[in-house]
């Protein structure tokens, strides 16, 4: 159950007992700003998705300033998203929230099998389909002469990431809104998105269903990345029959992954779409573990050291 007030949306669903011990506490959140110069409806995807939602044991509300109405709604792939109208001028999005996670990396099941198509849940068939993003028609020969020899569903998948690792570089600076599977193939460079759209294209094409994922991913046992902290785009695709978490761009387990929206690619995830002119003059993103001796009272407003405003991956049409 969802409780709307202007410029504010809190869930009312009972949180974890903060006494009980967990593996990991994690802190996340952003602070978005947008300039418009008239009034702009927007459809938001910013809420941690609703599988995660037990999780969360502190904040999570979206406060927006000016203070503007707010509708929440369930999307065709059980996203939440958040409708609302930008008054001309500056609307800043933020929130904070405090998230239990069990610490562990991704699961990793090399005995996962390959569902067969007449085997494949209802609800998985879309996930076979080409989608805005993953162009399937351009990469189907590709895909069976590179992987057509390979044996299994989760030594299958796996292939198809160490060969999307290797051939894409990646680079912040490569990032572009409009580029596709197979041009991401063809350019050689991109940024998580593009590593997700060639791997899920690629498992689609072997009949292997896979869906894009957008969330919070920090540098959480692994080496901390320098680069200014983001949203991150992974996937999951359906083998052993249950959906499991790929990271081509990583390609090795990680944990404390946060998933907002899952969908056929990025056009179907956007964390921001907007129905007029805006620019984006503020965007900030953190993912922080909380250590066991500290304590994590939310802050008004978020602190963070570091700032990059980004291209949103945006559906208009």
């Amino acid at each position: 159950m969802l409780e709307q007030v202007e410029g504010e949306r809190a869930f009312l669903a009972t949180v974890n007992d903060d006494t009980v011990e967990t593996a990991l506490k994690i802190r996340a959140g952003y602070d978005i700003a947008f300039k418009c110069l008239q009034d702009v409806p927007m459809v938001l995807m910013l809420t941690v998705h609703p599988s995660r939602r037990p999780d969360i044991v502190a904040g999570h509300a979206l406060r927006v300033s000016p203070k503007v109405r707010t509708k929440d709604y369930i999307d065709a792939f059980g996203n939440v998203c958040t409708r609302l109208v930008a008054p001309p001028g500056l609307i800043e999005l933020r929130s904070e929230f405090v998230i239990e996670d069990s610490g562990l990396p991704d699961a990793v099941a090399p005995e996962a099998a390959r569902v067969p198509l007449d085997e494949l849940p209802d609800d998985a068939l879309v996930y076979l389909l080409g989608s805005r993003y993953c162009d399937t028609q351009h990469l189907t020969d590709l895909a069976w002469s590179t992987f057509g020899h390979v044996d299994g569903g989760w030594q299958l998948v796996q292939s198809i990431c160490d060969y999307v690792h290797d051939r894409i570089r990646f680079g912040y600076r490569f990032a572009r809104n409009d580029r596709t599977a197979s041009q991401g193939h063809d350019e050689r460079v991109g940024v998580c998105r593009d590593f997700a759209h060639l791997a899920v294209a690629l498992c689609r094409c072997m009949n292997i269903p896979a869906r894009y994922c957008t969330g919070y991913l920090g540098d959480i046992g692994v080496p901390a990345d320098p680069a200014p902290m983001d949203f991150s785009a992974w996937f999951e695709a359906y083998i052993g029959g249950r959906w499991y978490t790929f990271d081509a761009r990583h390609n090795h387990p990680r944990i404390g992954r946060i998933v907002i929206a899952r969908g056929r690619d990025a056009a179907d995830v956007a964390i921001s779409t907007t129905f007029g002119p805006t620019e984006l003059v503020r965007f900030k993103v953190m993912t922080d573990e909380v250590r066991t001796a500290e304590r994590f009272p939310l802050q008004p407003d978020i602190d963070v050291k570091q700032d990059r405003t980004t291209q949103f991956a945006a559906a208009t049409d």
